[in-house]
Order: structure tokens, then C-alpha cells, then sequence
């Protein structure tokens, strides 16, 4: 290449034809480097809302990276009502169901996780916050025995990004402000995981969806196993080795917390309506639900559960890597405490966190730059509360270079 622009520099007439082309490639530098930030623009909005933006859109998110503001760009795509209508709604459907399906109607559960994204609430606050949103307008109103509210939502299509508004919880339900906790005490959790069975299902939900760890990753043998209620064997199949060897490592630290849901259960008739489709939560406030002496007689001697007062025996031991909060006792009342206990974990941060990460970068952090981006987003979002950002921030390390 050298020796044949040499050859064309000769004569004047080639050496001016020379000057041109690269005056003309000097021209296509800007368009190129545009080129560059309007892909990235592009390759952000499809990551976080799933469709290409609009012209407008796209020339103001390339001028932001072009400045430098690439955060601002993402931010920018989290307008476009497809990041509420669609990568929310799937983001969060599959914490509202046993099977962690994401093909569930749209929820109120699902519903308050897409208005606190939008809004930026400390969203810490969906273990524990007096918080619901609906529908603005929306009919029918929203029902403690119905979902056909949000339902109607998506049957008409309306944009969630307008339409959802915020309420206090205890105004709509009825539940006492202080017995209410966040998604915890919405309708879709509760058809889901207080229904039926002892209540641990709906703590065991909670410890996956929210703090990213099931029961297998959180057993430890070493606790007391004094709060190990009764319908716990203590020897399965006649081997005391079982008890001490297994079922006490998940246990001894979930009974004592699952206690804080001692009030709340899920009421439906069983034999007209089997799915509980119309069934509703119901608050004892102060009464122990019949549910927590179920099999009372497989080991009499084992703990009698008489309010909702919770302890986290996970402080110690091994369990204390999951970033307990030191500012908070440990120990509480009823779920909105319990809740906070949790959200306020580092394990809830870093697990939102890298939920999002997945989400929007497809896959799982790989080496050591992601976790170390894993790691810096976690931090921020301990101080922030604010998920939003974590989608901006995650979009932007994931739009190439």
C-alpha cells in the first residue's frame, strides 16, 4: 500500500488526486465514530426495553454517549413504555408463582415491582413498605378476592409506565399499616405461598426470589434447634441422624423467622373454588393461624408457636456472610420487621443486582471484571435502594465498545 501511494505521489496530477481521497476519508471519520455511539445507543435501548427506539430517541441517546453519559443514554430507554409493559412484567412474574413460570397474568405483586422501579423507591422497601400500586381508573377496582383488575390491564393494553399509581397498601387492603410488608402481604404472594401448607413456603420463596439462595445454601447444622416447630420429626424414619445431620440445618433457622408470618393466611373454599382464585388474605392480628399445629403430635416437645415475634439465628455462624445489617436487632414482630431484616441484607443487594445483570446482559457474570462490576453496583444499590439505575448501569457495561 505504502509503495503504491509512493507511486501515486509522482506526478502533480496524482498527488492532488491523492490529497482528495484522503481529504474524503478524513470527512467519514466523525460518521464513523457516530456510527459507534448509535450502535451502542441501539444495542442499550434493545437491552433494556426489547424494542429499537425511536429516531429521536436514539439521536439524543448517541449524543449522550458521544459526551460521555452513557448512563444517561440507558436512562433514557427506561422511558419507553416497553421497559414497564414487558421486561418488568417478566423480570418480576416468575417471584409470584410457585413454578417461577413468567406466563402469569399481570399481578399486583408484579404491578407494585414495576410502579417502585419507576418511581425509584428504595426498593428495599418491597420486603416491608405499607405499598400497592394500581391501576389508575382501571375497572374493575381492585378486589382483596380478585385479580381480574389487573387482568384488565393487559387485556386492554394500557401502558403501565401512565397507568399504575401508588397507594398505601393498608388503604386498599384493609391490613393494618403495621402488618403490612411489601409484596409480601400482596394478593399474589399470598395466593401463591400462604395458601395451605405451614407458611415456611412463603420465607423459603422470599430466601430464593429475593436473597438468591434456597434452603440448600443457607442449612447450617450448628444453630439451636430450639425453635424447631412440632410437626418436625426429630426422627425421620427412626434415625435421630437425619434430624441432626439435615432437617435442623435448614430449620433451626427458618422456623424462628417464619414465625413473623404467624397471622397471615390464605382463605378459600377448597371445594367450590380448588385453585383459590377467589380466595383472600386474612390477618389474625394476634391470633396464631391453625396452620402452625398442623401434625403438632409428630414431636410433641417441639416449639409451640404463640405470637409472630421472629429471630434471625443466621447473625452467626456461617449465615453471617449474607451482610446482616448491624444498625438492626436481629430480632422483631410480624413480617414488615422480618422484611426489613432481609432487604437490608447485602445478599438482597447483590442478588437484585445480579438478577439484572442477567436479564440485561443475557447471561451470568463470567470473570473477574464482571463481578467486579457485580460487586460495584451492589454497593451503590446498599446506599440507593434504587433498581432503575442497576439496569442502566448493567445495559451500559453490557452495550460493547
Amino acid at each position: 500500500m505504502a509503495s503504491a501511494l509512493g507511486h501515486l505521489q509522482r506526478t502533480p496530477k496524482n498527488r492532488m488526486h491523492l490529497l482528495s481521497i484522503l481529504f474524503a476519508g478524513a470527512l467519514l471519520l466523525p460518521s464513523v465514530a457516530g456510527a459507534d455511539a448509535r450502535d451502542q445507543a441501539r444495542r442499550i435501548h434493545d437491552r433494556i426495553a426489547g424494542v429499537p427506539p425511536s429516531p429521536g430517541v436514539l439521536a439524543q441517546m448517541q449524543n449522550d454517549i458521544e459526551l460521555g453519559n452513557e448512563v444517561d443514554a440507558a436512562l433514557r430507554a427506561t422511558q419507553d413504555p416497553s421497559f414497564y409493559n414487558v421486561t418488568l412484567k417478566n423480570f418480576a412474574a416468575p417471584w409470584t408463582n410457585r413454578d417461577r413460570s413468567v406466563f402469569v397474568p399481570l399481578n399486583d405483586y408484579t404491578a407494585t415491582v414495576i410502579g417502585m422501579v419507576r418511581d425509584d423507591v428504595d426498593f428495599r422497601e418491597v420486603l416491608y413498605g405499607d405499598i400497592l400500586y394500581i391501576g389508575n381508573g382501571v375497572n374493575p377496582a381492585y378486589s382483596n378476592s380478585s385479580n381480574a383488575h389487573y387482568e384488565a390491564m393487559e387485556t386492554q393494553g394500557l401502558d403501565l409506565s401512565a397507568t399504575l399509581v401508588r397507594r398505601n397498601q393498608s388503604q386498599v387492603t384493609g391490613l393494618p399499616s403495621t402488618a403490612t410488608a411489601g409484596v409480601i402481604t400482596s394478593r399474589a404472594a399470598s395466593k401463591a405461598f400462604f395458601i395451605d401448607g405451614t407458611n415456611r413456603a412463603m420465607f423459603r420463596f422470599t430466601m430464593i426470589n429475593h436473597m438468591c439462595n434456597d434452603m440448600e445454601q443457607v442449612q447450617d447444622i450448628h444453630r439451636a434447634p430450639d425453635r424447631i416447630r412440632q410437626d418436625v420429626s426429630r426422627s425421620p424414619g427412626g434415625d435421630s441422624r437425619v434430624f441432626n445431620n439435615g432437617c435442623i440445618g435448614c430449620h433451626s433457622g427458618m422456623d424462628p423467622l417464619a414465625q413473623a408470618y404467624a397471622y397471615y393466611d390464605y382463605v378459600y373454599d377448597d371445594v367450590t373454588d380448588p385453585a383459590g382464585d377467589s380466595g383472600a388474605l386474612v390477618y389474625s392480628n394476634g391470633a396464631v393461624v391453625s396452620k402452625y399445629f398442623n401434625n403438632d403430635t409428630t414431636f410433641p416437645f417441639g416449639f409451640v408457636t404463640t405470637n409472630d415475634d421472629w429471630s434471625n439465628y443466621w447473625r452467626a455462624g456461617p449465615n453471617s456472610l449474607l451482610g446482616w445489617d448491624p444498625s438492626l436487632p436481629g430480632t422483631g414482630s410480624g413480617a414488615k420487621s422480618m422484611g426489613e431484616e432481609l432487604a437490608h441484607s447485602t445478599a438482597f443487594a447483590q442478588c437484585q443486582v445480579k438478577k439484572v445483570f442477567r436479564n440485561v446482559c443475557l447471561r451470568d457474570p463470567a470473570d473477574t471484571s464482571d463481578y467486579n462490576q457485580i460487586d460495584a453496583m451492589s454497593a451503590s444499590f446498599e446506599g440507593s435502594g434504587n433498581l432503575r439505575q442497576v439496569f442502566a448501569e448493567s445495559a451500559v457495561y453490557c452495550m460493547g465498545n
